[in-house]
């Protein structure tokens, strides 16, 4: 899985591309902060990691290898935490194996077929203007803002916002019916 799908829309400002990058890629900055435990606070180093990763996607590009922008933002994390392991006077750790790292086995765990299951069912039962709206953000994965996905499906944008959020809602109720319980 190559996480730079999402590097040119988080560079124009898109906060879902960027949600759903970071909801792949966390898993592999934490990993690469483990050895940094010891001596620093890894989560505030993570915070900051994302918060410049965030700052800085307008001006990355792609090297033409796979997860270029989670690779730089493990070089970041990794380097906050050998600034902070300094400057608290503690001893950076050596390096751990960046194959590991980034393995994308670690990205995300394979998702249960159950909820799938369940999940397509609750998407078939709504109503098709939501059904559309909610379908056209799941399949552009956050690539182009929601002003473009509206205009793909002849909404205005707050309509385009009006029918997610009611296909959200609607999804969450069909969940709960379905035995399904998902955090808010």
């Amino acid at each position: 899985m190559d996480l730079d799908e999402y590097a040119e829309a988080i560079g124009a400002g898109s906060e879902e591309a960027f949600a759903l990058w970071l909801a792949r890629a966390e898993r592999a900055i934490r990993a690469s902060l483990r050895s940094f435990a010891a001596n620093v606070d890894t989560e505030a180093v993570f915070q900051e990691a994302s918060l410049r990763i965030w700052q800085v996607a307008r001006w990355f590009v792609p090297d033409h290898r796979p997860n270029g922008l989670l690779r730089l933002a493990v070089t970041i994390a990794r380097n906050l935490a050998k600034t902070e392991a300094v400057r608290r006077g503690r001893e950076a750790p050596l390096p751990d194996d960046p194959i590991e790292i980034l393995d994308p086995a670690t990205l995300v765990s394979p998702p249960d077929p159950f909820f799938v299951r369940a999940i397509r069912k609750c998407i078939d039962k709504l109503p098709p203007r939501p059904r559309q709206a909610i379908g056209a953000r799941l399949q552009n994965r956050g690539r182009l803002p929601d002003q473009a996905l509206a205009n793909n499906l002849n909404m205005r944008p707050n309509t385009f916002l009006q029918n997610v959020i009611r296909a959200r809602k609607q999804l969450l109720e069909c969940l709960h019916t379905a035995g399904v319980e998902v955090p808010r």
